[in-house]
């Protein structure tokens, strides 16, 4: 059944869909706007990557070092609700 997944008259089809959808003015447009997208992810991935190798380059002994030390404990807030933020105006 699926042996040929797209075929030629499969491709012309669509080509027919999008001319009637969009017309033939806006799909150059469209091209464009797709192609100035793809070389942007390209950049982006190629510079996430770059950082990644960067990263896994430098000595991680700092990293490690950093975790191995317990955080400072943190001191308590008291937190005070709508309702007695009223109450202790309506009484003053």
């Amino acid at each position: 059944m699926f042996r040929n997944g797209l075929e030629p008259w499969h491709i012309l089809v669509m080509v027919a869909v999008l001319v009637l959808l969009f017309g033939s003015k806006k799909l150059p447009e469209m091209a464009r706007g797709l192609g100035k997208s793809m070389r942007i992810l390209k950049a982006e991935t190629k510079a996430l990557r770059e950082d990644d190798a960067q990263a896994e380059g430098q000595n991680t002994t700092a990293s490690s070092t950093a975790a191995d030390q317990p955080r400072p404990a943190v001191s308590p807030t008291s937190v005070t609700t709508s309702a007695e933020t009223t109450k202790s105006a309506t009484n003053a």
